[in-house]
């Protein structure tokens, strides 16, 4: 077995699969979007001290549609929009990473405007009091982070709160993207309150703007417990009710993934809680946590807080709430995924240019790989030049089979070959590179990095020209991966099928044209990969063949 032709043939065919998808995302028909306000969600109007599942037990509140008063607020890192209806967040954006298609404005995380609604609410459960619906007031219109200052605090009094005096309290601090939301609860009445509050985020199912869409990437809700571990939720399966969420957790947390940044709301302590997940009006969805608060006696105060995470996704954020690190999506082969982008950011810290770290790291890796690369092309060299006793073996003993294996083992054990010495070595480095690609894919520090010349983010494809009339770039890069490509077929026999060997010769094109519309640091990544193996090939399958002849060592 050729593994170059079978590896190559997975990788067509998974490459027509994500046309395939991304053809049918395109071309569905997407439920409009209706702009409102303030999103509701069902959940309890008396909550239970257990956090218990209560969620399809209870009755929906009622539907209200609310225009408040915005509140600006200006930090170092971000600028936030608060709706003094609900007191909610529902614009936020990122001051330090750019816009997909204008670098002069900032990237927009959180907004509800252009038939896309993503936002952060929150409210409290219990008669009387201020849910994401509410009325509030506040003193000023406007708040800046001053020089000097580490933190930033914004209070939101509720209006018409009967059973108790509740201020809403943001705080936003220096060089971080941590919102911390917590409520001020007095108690103004005769009898014990016994409150919940409900952190939830609100979004559609609309993909990212500017996102590739040939390179599929998961966004929607995530759910993560110490005992669940991390757990992405499908919008499909919140509609069809197929959503398994922790039972009766004492940790964790709630957020929304989307490529390269997250949202999440992280409690600030371990204890009761229950997360939830609802399919809201159109195409909007909704996910969030409860927290009990603590019994609060009348003429007493208590207090209820939760952080809200809004920014890009890093592994470093584990330094912040166990999990969250793995917003960063490198789906299953996380395990080899995560070392290599680490090793990669160390290369860059040096170098400085992410499109030449690529390259160092590809050629490192190919460095530990040599010896197993080595008995590979060594492997099919020999396969090569013992392909002609092969095919008369195979016509002496025609449709024998018995008589056939047991020749050609005969000629293995004289030759000194091993007939899966070519494949096994290349199996086992597959996984590495897999992982490498989805590094390169998923890591937010890509995003808008410069190469050299014409590419100037490394996240999007290359395009050295569009053409016109359309929006199709043509790059250098893909041009020079289908060449590599062909270059490689050429040091390998033609298989003796015509249907594969046709399929061989168009492959370079095909994937030529595929990878017009992959980021441009994963084709960077493709043809380094794919010149370092031509180079091994040709050294390898040389120094074999005329080690064979005489000349040289076996």
């Amino acid at each position: 077995m050729d593994i170059r032709r079978l590896f190559l043939f997975l990788i067509f065919s998974f490459s027509i699969f994500v046309l395939w998808s991304a053809w049918v995302r395109q071309n569905q028909p997407v439920a409009p979007v209706t702009e409102v306000v303030s999103t509701d969600v069902s959940i309890p109007i008396a909550p239970t001290r257990a956090v218990q599942p209560i969620l399809s037990t209870t009755s929906l509140l009622n539907a209200v549609t609310l225009k408040g008063k915005k509140i600006i607020v200006t930090t170092d890192t971000l600028e936030v929009e608060i709706n003094t209806a609900g007191g909610n967040i529902q614009h936020l954006e990122l001051l330090k990473h750019k816009d997909t298609n204008d670098l002069s404005k900032p990237f927009t995380l959180l907004q509800q405007k252009d038939s896309h609604i993503y936002l952060a609410q929150s409210g409290l459960l219990g008669k009387g009091l201020p849910t994401h619906n509410a009325e509030f007031s506040t003193s000023n219109d406007e708040y800046h982070l001053a020089d000097g200052m580490d933190t930033l605090e914004v209070r939101l009094t509720a209006i018409e709160s009967n059973a108790a005096r509740v201020i809403k309290v943001y705080t936003f601090h220096r060089n971080n993207y941590l919102i911390d939301v917590s409520y001020e609860i007095n108690n103004i009445g005769t009898t014990a309150l016994l409150p919940s509050a409900y952190y939830q985020l609100v979004r559609d199912s609309a993909a990212v703007a500017g996102s590739s869409k040939f390179v599929p990437t998961f966004t929607g809700p995530v759910v993560y417990t110490e005992q669940e571990k991390f757990q992405k939720i499908q919008f499909g399966d919140i509609e069809k009710n197929k959503v398994k969420l922790p039972i009766n957790p004492d940790n964790g947390w709630v957020g929304m993934l989307q490529h390269y940044f997250v949202t999440a709301w992280l409690p600030a302590s371990k204890g009761p809680r229950e997360f939830y997940t609802k399919k809201l009006e159109e195409n909007e969805y909704s996910t969030g946590v409860i927290l009990p608060v603590a019994n609060i006696d009348p003429g007493k105060t208590g207090y209820i807080s939760a952080t809200l995470y809004a920014g890009p996704a890093q592994s470093k954020l584990n330094n912040i709430a166990p999990g969250l690190g793995l917003s960063v999506d490198y789906g299953w082969l996380t395990i080899f995924s995560t070392p290599l982008f680490w090793l990669m950011l160390h290369i860059n810290e040096w170098i400085n240019n992410w499109g030449i770290s690529i390259i160092l790291l590809t050629i490192l890796i190919k460095l530990v790989f040599f010896p197993l690369s080595a008995a590979s092309y060594r492997s099919m060299a020999k396969m090569r030049l013992v392909a002609p006793k092969l095919e008369k073996i195979k016509q002496q003993y025609g449709d024998d089979r018995e008589k056939l294996n047991h020749a050609m083992m005969e000629l293995y054990k004289t030759e000194k070959i091993n007939p899966l010495g070519g494949c096994l070595p290349m199996l086992i480095q597959i996984p590495v590179f897999i992982a490498l690609y989805w590094a390169i894919l998923s890591s937010v520090e890509l995003r808008h990095a410069p190469f050299f010349g014409w590419i100037t983010d490394l996240s999007q494809p290359d395009k050295l020209f569009t053409i016109p009339f359309t929006n199709v770039g043509i790059g250098l890069l893909p041009i020079i991966m289908g060449i590599s490509m062909l270059v490689q077929s050429k040091l390998n026999p033609v298989p003796p099928d015509p249907l594969q060997a046709k399929l061989m010769q168009i492959m370079p094109i095909v994937f030529s044209i595929v990878f017009f519309f992959f980021p441009s640091g994963l084709v960077l990544y493709s043809v380094v990969n794919n010149m370092l193996s031509i180079a091994q090939q040709w050294y390898i399958t040389r120094g074999t063949v005329v080690g064979r002849k005489g000349v040289s060592k076996a």
